[in-house]
């Protein structure tokens, strides 16, 4: 008899910024194993559209529009997920923004707010409000999507970096306020093959330094994704692992 230890089923996946490149990629796999899926992302008819890949699986999805920069919104994302689905057995921090400055010091104060509340502020916040009634319900597992850039930063995204580090270390602090009923654990991703990478990917596929040759594909983040949001990881929390092809 084959074991799946990646069954979802019965569980709700709430992912943001899941409507295209890893998030989506991590949405379609989690409805592969039986999952739910809420997609939160900026635009709801992208929302839309990835929620009707997920509907074509069989599995039942909601689109929410949410700017992840919003308190507001994001309590708006937890009200609307716990009254559609009543749970949300796993969060997946996902949505992030990397925009490039000249240098330092032409990188301006609205710009250094804008990336710290999309990948640190944001997530920060959506862990407070789901991983309290995580815990409240007797369970569930938390994934943040960081960067590897985040412990090799490089001077044009260090405000990003900055941001990323930041998140991996709030991983940490939340595994320990949450546990041992809810799991927190976090993928640093490297390059991947994206839409939302198009401008640079192939020159980074054709000139990767990395052990593994080339930079990611999609659908090879979704494995650890699978790994830390089922009970496949029930003695796993509070880990910050690499999925960037050796750079590391």
């Amino acid at each position: 008899m084959t074991t799946n230890y990646f069954d979802m089923t019965g569980k709700v996946v709430l992912i943001t910024g899941g409507s295209r490149g890893l998030g989506r990629e991590m949405a379609l796999a989690f409805a592969n194993q039986g999952a739910d899926i809420i997609v939160a992302s900026r635009k709801i008819e992208d929302c839309e559209k990835a929620c009707g890949e997920i509907e074509a699986l069989g599995r039942r999805a909601m689109a929410q529009a949410c700017n992840l920069s919003s308190w507001d919104d994001l309590q708006r994302l937890t009200d609307a997920a716990y009254g559609a689905f009543g749970k949300v057995d796993v969060l997946i921090n996902n949505a992030g923004i990397s925009p490039v400055a000249p240098s330092s010091l032409e990188t301006t104060e609205a710009l250094i707010d804008k990336i710290l509340a999309v990948n640190f502020k944001g997530p920060f916040r959506l862990m407070s409000l789901i991983g309290t009634r995580m815990v409240e319900a007797g369970g569930g597992s938390i994934i943040n999507i960081s960067s590897i850039g985040a412990i090799r930063p490089t001077p044009h995204i260090a405000p990003y970096a900055g941001a990323k580090a930041g998140l991996n270390a709030i991983t940490k602090a939340f595994a320990q306020e949450y546990g041992p009923k809810v799991r927190v654990n976090c993928i640093m991703a490297g390059p991947f093959w994206t839409d939302i990478s198009k401008s640079w990917r192939e020159e980074a596929d054709r000139t990767a330094t990395n052990p593994a040759g080339r930079i990611g594909r999609p659908h090879e983040i979704v494995t650890a994704a699978l790994y830390f949001g089922s009970d496949a990881s029930s003695f796993t929390t509070g880990s910050v692992i690499a999925v960037d092809g050796g750079i590391t």
